[in-house]
């Protein structure tokens, strides 16, 4: 049997019984939803991005997934949610001023703590996991969910921009809350094309509205220079327009009874302004009455 030696061999290693299930190390699994890339596996360092179900990704991973999409990656199922730069947003992060992180020493066997890179600017709770937090999609800042409730307001904290509590995403919440802000991304998604569908739509009756306009007001020129046949040269503008429009300029001295000579020597029509052939000139003026 194998045995010899006088080795007993205990029931366990004779008898085979049913699997036992793997249990998940809920720190490593914490360790590494909080502080690494979800797309890359790298440590996350600035700039770091979130998407709406609240995941954290480091930005250049996110920009090499959108220009080469069909480049193998092992996590592609975490971002396939992501079509562009708008889906995802830049955290305004604050650090934490105890984590050493690559400054101390590494030489040894050393114990990993579970210590943040960031800290809610409220409350000064460490960012890893222990405790839970929400990021505002209209700035980006991230804070404590006991900071948010304890100090209620619908202005930020840290840059005072104001949003609204459905603006509020959580940050590497639970399956339930992923599947809850999945729903919620998909309903933003429906109403901004249908907002798009009816844009497009307004604008397109627009367009057909001034085609229209534009349409009448050429037929109205068309029938108005039909019934004006006479037409004095490229200004389109007619011979009786122009004698209308013209002022009496000249005033004849013969129409001015009453009126004493010397007033009426002043217009070029008088008697006295008419010249013999002697007084004209022998070339062309504009006035032809220099001499």
């Amino acid at each position: 049997m194998g045995c010899d030696g006088g080795t007993i061999p205990k029931r366990h290693e004779l008898v085979k019984g049913p699997k036992k299930v793997e249990k998940v190390d809920k720190n490593a699994e914490m360790i590494a939803k909080w502080k690494y890339c979800a797309l890359s596996q790298e440590k996350l360092k600035r700039p770091i991005v979130s998407c709406e179900l609240g995941r954290l990704y480091n930005k250049d991973a996110i920009i090499e997934y959108l220009l080469d999409k069909t480049a193998e990656r092992p996590n592609v199922e975490a971002v396939l949610h992501i079509r562009g730069t708008k889906d995802i947003k830049e955290l305004n992060l604050t650090d934490n001023p105890e984590w050493e992180g690559e400054r101390r020493n590494a030489k040894g066997d050393r114990y990993e703590d579970n210590c943040g890179m960031f800290i809610c600017p409220v409350a000064g709770l460490e960012m890893n996991g222990r405790h839970r937090f929400r990021y505002l999609w209209t700035c980006g800042c991230v804070f404590s969910e006991r900071a948010l409730k304890e100090v209620k307001t619908e202005i930020c904290h840290k840059c005072g921009e104001p949003f609204k509590e459905e603006e509020m995403i959580v940050v590497n919440g639970t399956k339930e809350e992923v599947e809850i802000l999945k729903q919620k991304m998909l309903e933003r998604r429906e109403k901004a094309k249908s907002k798009k569908c009816k844009k497009s739509k307004a604008a397109k009756a627009a367009s057909a509205a001034s085609e229209a306009k534009d349409a009448a007001v050429k037929t109205s020129q068309e029938n108005g220079e039909s019934s004006h046949p006479d037409v004095a040269g490229p200004s389109g503008s007619s011979k009786g327009a122009e004698s209308s429009t013209k002022p009496a300029t000249k005033r004849s001295s013969l129409k001015m009874e009453g009126k004493s000579e010397a007033f009426k020597s002043l217009f070029t029509t008088h008697s006295s302004a008419k010249r013999t052939k002697e007084q004209t000139s022998n070339w062309v003026t504009h006035t032809p009455y220099h001499f």
